[in-house]
């Protein structure tokens, strides 16, 4: 049970939600549903709930987080590039899976990047948490990217950075976020399972394919 200052603090939040950042969340769980039935609407969701969450950033002096929306921004256009152009091409982008390398090599980048960025966060702001800031603020970057290339494990990512994220949340009392992330974390399981289940469909159909 939520004690009555999370209940008030939630409460306080909604309040004080604009239109903007109602019609941001839901074009941000828009993108999501759309991504899971690998609909390329899902790139026009991401772009405008971006854009949106842009201007609120820059609005309340989150400068790092607007920063950061700048590149989500050109990853819905290229991500909406990559799912049309590689279908238009005869070339079609399947949901595929990275190697271990790959996956190593990822874990190594986003390690190597929140320690880096951590430490100047540390050093010279007065960031909270900075270093987990830092690893989820990275995290999404590589993750973003791979759902762009459609790979499977990019699920699984996003659950370790929600997860960290409500945390985070949690920690700065930002509870209705806290929810929010909560809910991708569902989300993100229940595309996994639709990304896994396409995923064989279409690794049986290409098996049936080379037999033929």
């Amino acid at each position: 049970m939520l004690s009555p200052e999370i209940h008030e603090a939630i409460a306080s939040a909604y309040a004080a939600m604009t239109l903007w950042e109602v019609a941001a969340v839901l074009l941000a769980l828009a993108y999501l549903l759309l991504a899971m039935r690998e609909n390329i609407l899902c790139w026009y969701a991401a772009f405008a709930s971006t854009a949106i969450y842009l201007f609120l950033f820059w609005d309340v002096s989150l400068l790092m987080e607007s920063a950061l929306q700048i590149f989500y921004l050109l990853m819905a256009i290229y991500g909406w590039w990559q799912w049309r152009h590689r279908k238009s091409d005869g070339k079609t982008l399947h949901i595929h899976r990275w190697s271990a390398t790959m996956h190593l090599s990822a874990f190594a980048a986003i390690g190597v990047l929140t320690l880096v960025f951590g430490y100047l966060l540390d050093q010279y702001t007065s960031a909270v948490l900075p270093y987990l800031d830092s690893f989820t603020t990275w995290g999404a970057v590589v993750t973003t990217y791979m759902v762009t290339r459609k790979v499977l494990e990019n699920w699984l990512y996003w659950i370790v950075i929600d997860g960290a994220a409500i945390y985070l949340y949690i920690d700065r009392e930002l509870y209705l976020t806290a929810l929010l992330f909560v809910l991708y974390v569902v989300l993100v399981i229940i595309g996994f399972i639709q990304w896994y289940r396409l995923y064989q469909q279409q690794h049986d159909a290409q098996e049936q394919a080379v037999t033929a």
